[in-house]
């Protein structure tokens, strides 16, 4: 069944993916030899988890059905099912691209998550 997918990217590390046409990681994915996706219901729990206070970054929604084979859904953070993919992100599987600012409270603003 196909879903969108989200990775959250500072905006200068995903520029760079643009120019080359190929999404190869952040450092923690490179570190873990796959890309972290999260889903719509653990993409606001990663941010406040992993990129807390952060500001410039980008919400980058994926089609999870034009990654293939490539794309694992494994457990991690509670027992959930994470979105993995082991390789890298052909900017075409893009959906969408948005800023992800922070609030006043400093959390994260989403956009709507279709």
């Amino acid at each position: 069944m196909r879903q969108t997918i989200y990775k959250i990217c500072p905006q200068a590390l995903w520029r760079e993916a643009e120019d080359s046409g190929v999404f190869s990681g952040a450092p923690v994915d490179l570190a873990d030899g796959f890309i972290h996706f999260s889903t719509a219901d653990q993409v606001a729990e990663t941010a406040a988890k992993h990129f807390a206070g952060q500001n410039g970054l980008l919400l980058i929604a994926v089609d999870d059905a034009k990654l293939g084979e490539r794309l694992k859904y494994e457990v991690s953070r509670g027992g959930a099912l994470f979105p993995h993919l082991y390789g890298p992100l052909e900017l075409s599987a893009v959906e969408w691209v948005k800023p992800l600012p922070l609030g006043a409270d400093g959390a994260h603003i989403f956009p709507p998550l279709t």
